[in-house]
């Protein structure tokens, strides 16, 4: 998908993506966990998590909802973006940085990450495909290989705050 088109689709999900945001830091992970995409071909029940990391440029801290899986005791959380020809800004930023923060429903943690090659990997992208369809239509959209992500929860940490 050219990144132009990625941009559209991504502005007509801003107010959505902005209020799961609000509801799931506001409630402190009780609202927003999970959430009904079956109308955008999801499942009933998709689970979200929230990452927290740094800028690489600005230095700043974001927080980012997402779409997870759990493989072995690891968060799984996929780079999509869409299905853009680009990675999501976050991907980016967490490839400079060794560590994030994770929170999964009311529990937040510190976390390290990885990414899974090989046979590994595409169990893990078959499973995470499995938990959301639209994954498939995604990669087959570009030419660029979409990134996984695994995650460790390390420490426990205090739930996420908008401020």
């Amino acid at each position: 998908m050219a990144d132009a088109d990625a941009a559209a689709l991504s502005a007509s999900r801003a107010d959505w993506a902005a209020q799961h945001l609000a509801t799931y830091l506001e409630s402190g992970g009780a609202q927003g966990h999970i959430l009904d995409l079956n109308d955008v071909g999801g499942r009933h029940f998709t689970t979200h998590c929230l990452i927290r990391y740094t800028g690489r440029k600005s230095g700043q801290r974001y927080i980012k909802p997402l779409i997870y899986g759990n493989v072995g005791g690891e968060i799984v959380i996929v780079a999509s973006k869409g299905g853009s020809d680009s990675h999501p800004q976050w991907y980016l930023n967490l490839a400079a940085n060794e560590m994030l923060d994770v929170q999964i429903a009311t529990q937040a943690y510190e976390a390290s990450w990885r990414e899974p090659d090989g046979d590994e990997r595409h169990h893990v992208w078959e499973y995470m495909c499995h938990l959301y369809p639209p994954y498939i239509a995604y990669q087959q959209s570009t030419s660029r290989r979409i990134p996984l992500v695994m995650l460790t929860p390390l420490r426990p940490t205090a739930t996420f705050t908008a401020s």
